[in-house]
């Protein structure tokens, strides 16, 4: 899942540092590809934000193992893999890498347009987390701060996860995204065709989208 919808399981919680957490593996990816912790083997420890930020964390790889195996990824993400098929001849693009993060930023968009999750309370979780406590955090796992501390404040100042209520955004999204691994990955017409099929298919998740997250949320209470 993406960033809005990791927040969505936490969108009443009134701890940032638990709420960083429950995004940090996926910042921390987007900000130092080299970076890597290894969470289950942090030792308990005394610090409240660090303990709320290994707890989000914790939470953050449960929601990604419930939803990568459910019914509700499988079968979306396949399909939106054969609308890519035809949209990709000729791109380096892998269609089933396509499909499975357009997916992703759908379920963004649509828990944003129908006032599900609210990108400023999600925003405002984030500059409440003391960049010295995220550092405590970072440095608790031999990672050198200041490289993550720059790309957080410039993901909290740019604000780009607004314009995921836009589909047109969404597929600028993703161009973005699979730029950052093929270095042509979309012509401007296979752009404009990304954004007619993340249209479509929208549309087809419009009415059934929330099954994921009930179902997601249900695993989690059982544990």
């Amino acid at each position: 899942m993406n960033f809005l919808s990791h927040f969505y399981f936490d969108r009443n919680c009134n701890d940032a540092y638990h709420v960083l957490g429950s995004v940090m593996p996926d910042l921390l990816r987007n900000a130092d590809k080299e970076a890597q912790i290894k969470i289950e083997r942090l030792p308990s420890q005394n610090n409240p934000a660090i303990t709320s930020i290994i707890s989000g964390w914790k939470k953050h790889i449960e929601i990604d193992r419930h939803f990568h195996s459910s019914l509700f990824f499988k079968t979306h993400a396949h399909q939106l893999k054969l609308l890519f098929v035809p949209v990709l001849t000729e791109s380096e693009v892998k269609p089933f890498f396509l499909g499975h993060i357009a997916l992703e930023l759908i379920l963004d968009n649509l828990l944003l347009s129908s006032h599900t999750v609210f990108a400023d309370d999600f925003y405002d979780h984030l500059k409440n987390a003391e960049p010295e406590k995220i550092a405590d955090f970072l440095v608790l796992n031999q990672i050198h701060p200041q490289k993550f501390l720059n790309f957080y404040a410039s993901f909290i100042h740019e604000k780009y996860l607004y314009s995921y209520r836009q589909p047109d955004s969404v597929a600028h999204a993703l161009k973005g995204i699979c730029s950052r691994i093929w270095k042509n990955a979309f012509t401007k017409s296979q752009e404009a065709a990304v954004t007619e099929v993340v249209k479509f298919y929208r549309n087809i998740l419009a009415p059934e989208y929330m099954l994921i997250f009930d179902e997601t949320e249900h695993l989690l209470i059982q544990g």
